[in-house]
């Protein structure tokens, strides 16, 4: 079992078919979270916003307001998951990477390292606080500063295809991969700045499905599923 992760829920993951918030998903993200938690685990949350907006979809806007327009997504998902692990009895706090003091804490390591020895899950929001960054680079920013042993990244997709397994049925899952056979092959697992700052830390990156039964809880327990990246 991984006794300190930083989980990346992208923002499509919480939404279903129907809502692009759906709060029966973000209760069954929430009661995966606070299981782990009461297992030990001590865990940092960077929330996405795809499921609300993304920047880097944005046409002709300007990217740097786009991109701004897609951290305030992320506040409205992490703001979610907070309202449901505090209805769940979990210790739990937003740090945004932007100042916001009338919705969240502002980020800064300290603060996080602080909250985490004393049991809360932290939400991270904002992503790294600049444009041009994804939240998957901000999850490997987190972890990297909080000294995780694994990133874990619950995508829409149980893990990392040869392609896309929507589009292409004859599409393998890999079980593992290093961080150089990612790049090598051009993967769709994450962005080339998440691979290469997990790499120069040796942080192991765990890529699975949301959608799969207790995936989160079996993730923190080190059970094998989804595609495991390390060197």
């Amino acid at each position: 079992m991984y006794k300190s992760v930083v989980l990346k829920l992208s923002g499509e993951a919480l939404s279903n078919h129907k809502d692009p918030l759906s709060f029966d998903v973000v209760e069954a993200t929430a009661l995966q979270i606070r299981d782990a938690a009461a297992l030990g685990a001590r865990m940092g949350v960077v929330l996405g916003g795809g499921n609300i907006w993304r920047g880097r979809s944005a046409g002709e806007m300007d990217r740097s307001r786009a991109d701004h327009m897609g951290m305030l997504s992320t506040v409205i998902n992490a703001i979610a998951l907070q309202d449901t692990l505090l209805r769940l009895g979990v210790a739990c706090t937003v740090l945004s990477a932007v100042e916001m003091p009338c919705f969240c804490e502002t980020y800064t390591a300290r603060l996080a390292q602080e909250l985490m020895q004393k049991g809360h899950v932290l939400l991270f929001a904002c992503g790294t606080g600049h444009p041009y960054f994804s939240t998957d680079t901000a999850a490997a920013l987190r972890a990297a500063e909080l000294g995780a042993e694994v990133l874990l990244l619950a995508k829409n997709v149980d893990g990392i295809y040869s392609a896309d397994p929507r589009q292409d049925p004859a599409a393998v899952r890999y079980e593992k991969l290093s961080y150089d056979e990612v790049v090598a092959r051009q993967l769709q697992a994450t962005d080339l700045t998440a691979i290469t700052l997990c790499r120069e830390q040796g942080i192991p990156i765990l890529a699975f499905g949301l959608k799969e039964k207790n995936s989160i809880l079996r993730a923190v327990c080190g059970e094998k599923l989804g595609t495991l990246i390390t060197a």
